[in-house]
């Protein structure tokens, strides 16, 4: 049951304009931070918290940031300025810190006020965007408040707040703003989202202090407890929108898609000439309760590189058909769209020739649809999806087109589910005539915290293991700063693989000329380094380039190569593709396009060029590429940085262990994890400020667990309006479509 203090009380206190309290700044508020309301802005948290008493180490301040720092004034000079009217201040400002002076510019135009502020020996806070110029560190027009040297002990020790600010507005302004607010917030009226047994369980401080310590604390200690509380908040809000979501979805009804007899699911499964993995049969069975169920499934598979998704994906496609439904199969991209319809047809054999000569009686088809297709080819795809004739219908964005309709879709399946977004998703669902089943695949492990933040509302499923006949992936570091000679082995190795009558791939971070334009024309999405790691200037490779100069090296003399990338014709495309498969071209040059789903058994090499410039995840997929045979598979990871570059632990990592769901806890790691939930917001603002996935995954299923017992009780959260207000604070639009790209 729901608090029934909370329920009766009003939401005016957070939802009030801070026009009312704050006038003009309120104005700078709204422009540069998008801050519009008093919960808006008590939940624009500092970023840290700075020693009154202490000045800020310059040789440890950032460039090209925003920072705040404490020091203190050594010099200002002003002086006319030569090339235009008015006067020039410069300042020097120094950290004075342990006899080490580290020293920082300051410059004003026409800073009149300053010239009077600034003097020698004066102890101010000041922030500003960090540059350089003639080899010192700069700010220009900096803002600035004065601290003062004789202000007693309390005020000496008490922490500043510095908050995540813009250029007009600084964190002293935003502090300005913020004390305003709770000199006057009348605690009564705020509606706390954590539960009043829940925060006596806990032990919780009441929101009101919190906002209170975490913005004015009188010792820092008092802003980690604060943090603490909100820490909790964060996780229980994002479990309860999850679970809500959840609750509603299960309310939805779907056509029951039972399994029937005789039908195409055991004629294929009689056909295979393997037998399914543990893993496989079991959540075979999973899907088989799902979708005879009287509401919707809504589903994740994750697994492995090669553990067998799409299979267990088709054995629930055919089902639905046996209960006279159609299943739609959504592909990133066209290449794997069409290595999709052409598996899935081999695979099915007769069983998708249904009404064809040799087909079999009860069988059903499975059509393509592109946007390359030419319209005698397009018309007859749309029809047999219209007529129920095409049991599958697979294809790329093309698929949510207004004019595409489908006689009975009963089941979506969408692969590599983190290239689409809600909006695409819900599309796809409106062309049913009832709520449909969902399946969405990923071959990114996804840590179990972040499945817990991230994919809440949906069920997880896990495929572990590998089908029998799967060869183990050897990885290996290739530092050419360290072994420039190297080079020539990574070419060696690609002819003994091919003299051996194997395929390989190379894999170029760009296409050519223009900057990195990757598969279907989109930008590439290359891995972007942790901000401390110095900017690499190295050249990256280019798929034309590489593709040119295969000629020259002598290696691969006489091995016939081809390329691949996304700005080629949609038919080209196809053909190369074709020809790799069948062997007739040995060596591939391609981008990332070869990814996801490209099944070539033979090929047994792949060689990364700047294998740096990729993410973990990436790297894991596309080495998943070979191997895939009775031979075993090599990657050769190329790279020119230093052996002491940070972004070399990436590839370490990657090197040293095949284990997916290892690799993804690392790159977890390895990317501070950001915000989970998406880009971050104008004005700084993250759903996610104190709540860390790898760290706290104990507050998150505490609050999991909590969440899930409120909604079961109370789907809508009716007696819970303070939750409801903070689902809205916490996750604008973006990020909750985010969390539904489920």
């Amino acid at each position: 049951m729901a608090d029934s203090a909370v329920s009766s009380r009003s939401t005016s206190e957070l939802d009030a304009p801070l026009q009312r309290h704050l006038g003009p700044l309120a104005s700078l508020l709204a422009k540069h931070l998008d801050l519009y309301t008093v919960g808006q802005l008590l939940n624009h948290f500092p970023r840290n918290y700075l020693k009154r008493g202490e000045l800020t180490p310059i040789a440890e301040v950032p460039v090209d940031e925003e920072v705040t720092l404490i020091a203190r004034v050594q010099s200002a000079n002003a002086r006319r300025m030569r090339t235009r009217r008015g006067m020039l201040l410069e300042v020097i400002i120094t950290d004075d810190a342990a006899g080490r002076i580290g020293q920082m510019n300051l410059t004003y135009f026409n800073g009149y006020r300053a010239e009077r502020d600034l003097l020698p020996g004066v102890r101010a806070m000041f922030s500003g965007k960090v540059t350089v110029y003639r080899g010192r560190l700069t700010l220009t027009n900096p803002k600035y408040a004065l601290l003062d040297d004789d202000d007693n002990p309390e005020d000496v020790n008490k922490p500043l707040p510095v908050y995540p600010a813009a250029d007009k507005v600084s964190s002293d302004q935003i502090a300005l703003a913020v004390g305003t607010i709770l000199d006057t917030l009348d605690e009564d009226q705020l509606i706390d989202p954590v539960p009043e047994s829940v925060a006596r369980r806990d032990k919780l401080m009441s929101l009101g202090q919190a906002y209170e310590l975490v913005h004015r604390p009188a010792v820092v200690e008092d802003a980690f407890r604060a943090q603490h509380r909100f820490r909790y908040q964060e996780a229980f809000v994002l479990q309860a929108a999850l679970a809500r979501r959840r609750a509603l979805t299960a309310r939805e009804e779907a056509t029951v898609r039972s399994p029937r007899s005789g039908g195409l699911l055991e004629q294929f499964d009689a056909r295979l000439p393997f037998t399914l993995t543990n893993g496989q049969r079991q959540i075979g069975d999973v899907l088989a309760a799902d979708l005879a169920e009287d509401h919707p499934m809504n589903r994740l598979l994750q697994g492995e590189v090669g553990s067998g998704k799409t299979l267990v994906a088709l054995r629930a496609m055919l089902q639905v058909i046996d209960a006279g439904g159609q299943a739609a199969l959504l592909a990133p991209t066209e290449v794997l769209a069409v290595q999709h319809h052409q598996s899935l047809t081999r695979t099915l054999g007769p069983l998708a020739e249904g009404g064809m000569l040799g087909g079999a009686v009860d069988g059903t088809r499975v059509v393509l649809l592109t946007g390359s297709m030419n319209t005698a080819q397009r018309k007859k795809a749309l029809l047999e999806a219209a007529s129920g004739d095409a049991g599958i219908v697979i294809g790329t964005h093309a698929l949510l087109s207004e004019n595409v309709r489908f006689f009975d879709l009963g089941l979506i399946v969408v692969d590599e589910q983190h290239r689409f977004g809600v909006e695409q998703r819900d599309l796809l669902r409106s062309k049913a005539a009832a709520s449909p089943h969902v399946l969405v695949m990923t071959a990114t492990p996804i840590p179990r915290t972040v499945a817990m933040t991230v994919f809440g509302d949906l069920e997880i499923s896990t495929l572990a293991e590998l089908p029998a006949g799967r060869s183990p992936i050897s990885t290996h570091e290739v530092g050419l700063a360290e072994h420039p000679a190297w080079i020539e082995r990574v070419w060696s190795r690609a002819r003994e693989e091919i003299d051996a009558g194997r395929q390989v791939y190379v894999v170029c971070p760009k296409i050519g000329d223009d900057a990195g334009a990757g598969e279907d024309g989109a930008a590439l999405e290359l891995y972007q380094p942790d901000v401390q790691a110095p900017p690499s200037k190295q050249e990256l490779t280019s798929v034309l380039e590489l593709y040119g100069s295969l000629p020259e090296v002598p290696q691969l003399e006489s091995v016939t190569a081809g390329m691949l990338h996304g700005r080629m014709d949609p038919a080209e495309k196809a053909l190369v593709m074709s020809q790799f498969n069948d062997g007739e071209i040995q060596l591939l040059v391609a981008t990332t396009v070869i990814e996801v789903g490209v099944d070539v058994p033979n090929a047994t090499l792949m060689v990364i060029m700047d294998a740096d410039r990729f993410g973990i995840s990436q790297l894991h997929q596309l080495r998943g590429r070979v191997g895939r045979g009775g031979h075993a598979g090599t990657c050769l990871l190329v790279t020119g940085l230093d052996a002491n570059h940070p972004s070399r632990e990436r590839l370490a990592a990657v090197a040293s262990t095949t284990d997916g769901f290892e690799l993804s806890q690392k790159d977890l790691e390895l990317r501070r994890e950001g915000n989970i939930l998406g880009a971050s917001q104008s004005g700084g603002r993250s759903a996610l400020r104190f709540l860390k996935i790898t760290q706290h995954g104990k507050i998150i299923e505490k609050a999991r667990s909590d969440a899930q017992q409120i909604v079961a009780a109370d789907p809508e959260l009716s007696g819970y309006p303070g939750l409801v207000k903070a689902i809205d604070l916490y996750l604008n639009p973006e990020k909750e479509a985010f969390l539904e790209r489920g």
